[in-house]
């Protein structure tokens, strides 16, 4: 059959598609959502088969592929390819008996991920296992099992350094990119810091789109590791590191069903960590009325899960808990993130102090991981790193070894429609609430309009007369701005009452 490229994105899946009066399709007895082994050019990759009646997506001596499978196949278009039935996955009986509330052992996890990196488990299987993990919670000998068998579907880095440092949030908190901060001080300390970050899935930007405003995070592997060895960081994609792959087939089923379980949380975040080849890691988990966490006895339930997995897998792990109760900086959106960082590397005086506050905190715990460092020094080290402006000539040189993009913070280029959202009467801000901030952010257009977003004017405890912009909407498209818009008046995302209101938080900082 001749191969035929179908441009439609499946995210993460691979996907054939054969007309309903093809001959192999009757012959063979496929069915749709069946699993098929796709053969060409000595290349050979599994998909799930969808059946099609217009012969302008796919004609009856063609085999169609979507747009990751074609890419996979590495053929051009109208190349002789062969599609037969696909045996079943191997870890099919363990599926079972997690879907029936069974504890599972090594082999049954390392089977199953093998299985899911391979790309043997339809999206229905996936999500099986996603739901019954999360069902019957796994427990922290299986969250072991499963974080072991993650790192090893993949690339483990070796960097050949005794101390490679990393710095990774639970996510939650729009507008925290401490790491675009944390790694230019750290790295300029002299720690090893090799960041690769996720692009945005559910949030208004990830800290690869925000770097993307900058420069380029789409980096080969040889080019990476030249970076981190000359500059001592970077801040890259991590999808063409091939890291942990089982992760992000399963974040594909998760993100769309909500899912964040504690045990698929930790596997997730250690199995990228330790693949990269980090050796130390300090961890941020953020509490508030609308992160991901909500309580301390929460957030020390979930640090006791990771230390433990972590010490199985001889990563040294430092937990800390931070104040999670609004954004952090003023920008929510890849441009304008992109400036309040650039504004605490020039240490200008309008850069958000609470970006600031907590990048320099983090990445004073990072130094001490250094033998030279004493227990609490950190700060002052950071603090002196940044204000001297080493951090910025560090962060300057990654940019143009990644490949400059010549970005004007001072002028950042923002969505030319604008919407203003006021308070609706005096009082002290008493809640601002991250998921709808989120949410206002990506129905304006971020992240794949970087110059859309959520641009914060008050925080928690501002005090505001009526009529105050609280904060402003910046979309490229009217439609775009239209459904922010719609969003604000469901519910801006903030609270006003009295300043007895404001709720308190226990952070470790």
């Amino acid at each position: 059959m001749k191969l035929r490229r179908v441009a439609i994105d499946t995210y993460h899946e691979n996907v054939a598609y054969l007309h309903r009066d093809c001959a192999v399709y009757r012959a063979e007895g496929f069915q749709a959502l069946s699993k098929v082994e796709v053969k060409a050019n000595g290349r050979e990759i599994l998909a799930t088969l969808n059946v099609v009646d217009d012969t302008s997506i796919v004609g009856c001596d063609e085999l169609g592929v979507s747009e990751d499978a074609f890419a996979q196949l590495e053929v051009p278009d109208g190349h002789p390819a062969s599609v037969s039935q696909a045996e079943p996955p191997e870890s099919i009986p363990a599926l079972f008996r997690k879907i029936n509330g069974e504890r599972l052992g090594r082999e049954d996890f390392r089977s199953i991920v093998q299985d899911i990196a391979d790309r043997r488990y339809s999206k229905i299987e996936l999500t099986a296992f996603v739901v019954a993990s999360n069902r019957s919670e796994l427990d922290r000998e299986e969250v072991y099992f499963l974080t072991e068998a993650m790192i090893a579907s993949g690339r483990r880095l070796d960097w050949r350094e005794p101390l490679v440092v990393d710095k990774h949030c639970i996510g939650g908190i729009p507008g925290n990119r401490t790491s675009m901060l944390v790694v230019p001080i750290v790295a300029a300390y002299g720690l090893v810091f090799p960041k690769t970050s996720s692009r945005a899935i559910t949030s208004p930007a990830g800290t690869a789109d925000t770097m993307e405003v900058l420069a380029n995070v789409e980096l080969p592997f040889d080019r990476m590791t030249e970076i981190v060895r000359q500059h001592r960081g970077c801040l890259s994609w991590g999808g063409t590191a091939d890291l942990s792959p089982a992760d992000d087939v399963l974040i594909s089923v998760e993100r769309p069903l909500s899912i964040d379980s504690p045990g698929q949380m930790v596997a997730s975040i250690l199995s990228k960590k330790i693949a990269a080849g980090s050796t130390h890691l300090v961890l941020d988990i953020p509490i508030g009325p609308t992160a991901k966490v909500r309580s301390m006895p929460e957030a020390q339930k979930l640090r006791r899960l990771f230390e433990y997995v972590a010490q199985r897998l001889h990563l040294s792990l430092d937990v800390v808990i931070t104040d999670g109760r609004q954004p952090v900086g003023r920008g929510v959106g890849p441009v304008l993130e992109a400036r309040d960082v650039m504004q605490v590397l020039e240490n200008d005086p309008d850069a958000p102090n609470d970006l600031r506050q907590k990048s320099l905190r983090l990445a004073g715990r990072l130094i001490e991981c250094s033998p030279d460092v004493r227990g609490g020094d950190g700060f002052a080290i950071a603090r002196d790193i940044l204000d001297s402006g080493r951090a910025l000539a560090r962060m300057e040189a990654i940019i143009h070894a990644q490949g400059d993009k010549a970005f004007d913070w001072k002028h950042p280029s923002l969505g030319k429609l604008q919407l203003e959202v006021r308070a609706p009467r005096a009082g002290v801000v008493t809640g601002i609430d991250n998921l709808q901030v989120a949410q206002i952010a990506r129905l304006a257009g971020a992240p794949k309009v970087r110059a859309a977003g959520v641009d914060l004017r008050c925080k928690l405890g501002d005090v505001v007369s009526e009529g105050d912009v609280l904060y402003r909407v910046h979309a490229s498209y009217p439609a775009d701005l239209e459904f922010a818009r719609q969003a604000t008046v469901r519910h801006s995302g903030y609270r006003i009452g009295s300043a007895d209101e404001v709720p308190q938080v226990f952070v470790e900082f």
